[in-house]
């Protein structure tokens, strides 16, 4: 299994915990595609998954996962690490 990059930051809003991979700012680009949807939701109902693209690449990244907030923050960056570890897998 794929290691998750390092989390940079986790973000309570009022309906999730937005769990921070990359800068958002390093991306042209940000999507939350169909297909990372149902792998994040295999892990837990309701999250999603931020992808960027980066200028001069074709690679799209996961830049962020959004977790639902009552699983709270801790369980909310585990969930995050193994939504990302799939992905990579």
């Amino acid at each position: 299994m794929s290691a998750a990059p390092e989390i940079k930051a986790t973000e309570e809003g009022d309906d999730y915990f937005h769990v921070r991979f990359r800068d958002p700012d390093q991306f042209d680009e940000i999507r939350t595609p169909d297909w990372a949807d149902e792998v994040s939701d295999s892990v837990v109902e309701g999250s999603e998954v931020r992808t960027g693209q980066a200028e001069d690449s074709d690679e799209w990244l996961v830049q962020s996962v959004l977790i639902p907030k009552n699983q709270g923050e801790d369980r909310a960056r585990d969930q995050a690490r193994e939504i990302v570890e799939k992905i990579n897998d």
